[in-house]
């Protein structure tokens, strides 16, 4: 059987050889169609990477601006800086015992203070010997999940520790609602909150609260907000009817 190709199929390369039989030239036609088909096309270039996250304290110059309303809590990530030195910002955190390792002064207490605060305070220890101007600028980069531990005891049906987001108002019935309520003899009445001191020498104080007034008669106004280390008993009525 004879077979016969068009000169617009052969290769300008075969057709360099047109003496040569047609059965040679169908190994090397196959070779150039192959290798044309297998040849890997560029590879696309890398997406651009993404520019690194800049902190809040490289963007603001005035302490006026910085935010007032986020109490700093055990686990945030804060950036530090004073214009005046015109330096990057550098990272402190907000350590479980609530202070921040800050150059020149060390520790400094920062639990529940707000960024305005602290930054206000560090401007007087700073200025008392350091600088004759300190521009003091902190930002929050990462606030922590939780607040810390508030921890309850008594008549609940799930009594244990409990965390205090960091993004609401953490009040007393939502930890009781959180701990399963309360159990078949609570006394709801005199439910009591003892608070750690807020300065040292400084003694404990004691809130008791009417959670029926809170749970039942809708009396939100009387809902005790709780701070980290508060400890919550529930006692047994007297009379268990």
């Amino acid at each position: 059987m004879l077979i016969s190709l068009s000169s617009s199929v052969v290769s300008p390369r075969l057709r360099l050889c047109a003496s040569v039989p047609l059965w040679f030239h169908l190994p090397l036609a196959l070779t150039l169609y192959c290798s044309a088909a297998l040849t890997p096309e560029p590879a696309s270039p890398a997406s651009a990477e993404p520019p690194p996250t800049v902190s809040p304290a490289a963007l603001v110059s005035s302490m006026d601006a910085l935010d007032d309303k986020h109490k700093l809590a055990a686990g945030d990530r804060l950036s530090f800086r004073i214009v005046e030195d015109q330096e990057d910002p550098k990272p402190i955190f907000v350590t479980d015992s609530g202070d921040v390792e800050v150059p020149y002064l060390g520790r400094f207490p920062a639990l529940d203070k707000t960024c305005k605060q602290l930054a206000s305070e560090l401007k007087v220890e700073l200025e008392k010997e350091y600088y004759y101007r300190a521009t003091v600028i902190v930002a929050v980069d990462v606030k922590s999940k939780s607040r810390g531990k508030v921890y309850l005891v008594g008549q609940l049906r799930m009594p244990g520790p409990q965390d205090i987001p960091s993004d609401e108002v953490f009040t007393l019935s939502k930890a009781i609602m959180r701990a399963g309520s309360f159990s078949d003899f609570a006394d709801k009445k005199h439910v009591r909150v003892t608070r750690q001191p807020s300065g040292e020498g400084w003694p404990a104080t004691t809130h008791v609260v009417n959670l029926v007034d809170i749970l039942e008669k809708g009396k939100t106004d009387k809902d005790l907000p709780l701070e980290p280390g508060d400890l919550i008993f529930v006692p047994s009525r007297l009379i268990n009817l």
